[in-house]
């Protein structure tokens, strides 16, 4: 099964990513991911990518679609796969459309306020990546899976927040309707828990094998 994961930053993609993977063994294809693995290992595409990132531009979406269809083409996708962070816009969802089939789109929706509230609390364990919220911390600085010290992303701050979610709402968020039309859109509540989120995708995921 192919499917692609969507939702504003903060809506809980990276979560329900994890659950995803540990109960169904799809592998997780994110762009950052596979940009950073192809820039590791020197590919021309990699090289071409870093060229642009090197000045401060965007990939273009040719290059980012040739970097995904190289990903999806290995052994490990020939049973499905699961993308996060692309696409993140129409141009790009009709590029991938000419070269794989998307069985269903996750959207997990979340109120933009909420994700307001999420991203600014956020903390981050720099050892594990784990992430908490500062209401459920309780003053706590050490992560309670490895210890680690807990931090804020530079860019979770208010403005640096506002400005991400604009550029979803404007960028990103026409794909629910683009899906929707194409009858593949699963819509999630996303303000609830995240093993609420979960039970509700497995749900889904599950009748349709």
């Amino acid at each position: 099964m192919n499917i692609i994961l969507l939702g504003a930053p903060g809506a809980g993609k990276g979560t329900e990513a994890s659950k995803i993977v540990d109960t169904y063994k799809l592998p997780h294809i994110s762009t950052g991911d596979i940009f950073r693995e192809n820039i590791k290992n020197q590919t021309p595409i990699g090289l071409l990518a870093k060229s642009y990132i090197d000045k401060g531009l965007l990939v273009p979406d040719e290059v980012t679609c040739k970097i995904v269809e190289e990903r999806i083409s290995r052994e490990d996708c020939k049973n499905g796969y699961m993308l996060d962070g692309f696409p993140r816009t129409i141009a790009q969802a009709e590029a991938l459309d000419k070269i794989t089939k998307i069985d269903l789109v996750i959207n997990i929706d979340v109120d933009f306020s909420l994700l307001l509230d999420r991203l600014c609390g956020r903390r981050v364990c720099k050892d594990c990546g784990e992430t908490y919220h500062l209401k459920r911390l309780n003053g706590e600085t050490k992560c309670a899976r490895c210890g680690g010290e807990l931090y804020q992303r530079k860019d979770d701050n208010p403005e640096t927040v506002q400005s991400r979610l604009s550029v979803y709402n404007d960028q990103t968020a026409p794909l629910i309707e683009y899906y929707t039309n194409k009858g593949v859109i699963f819509n999630v509540d996303g303000s609830t828990t995240p093993e609420a989120v979960h039970e509700l995708v497995s749900a889904k995921l599950d009748s349709m094998k």
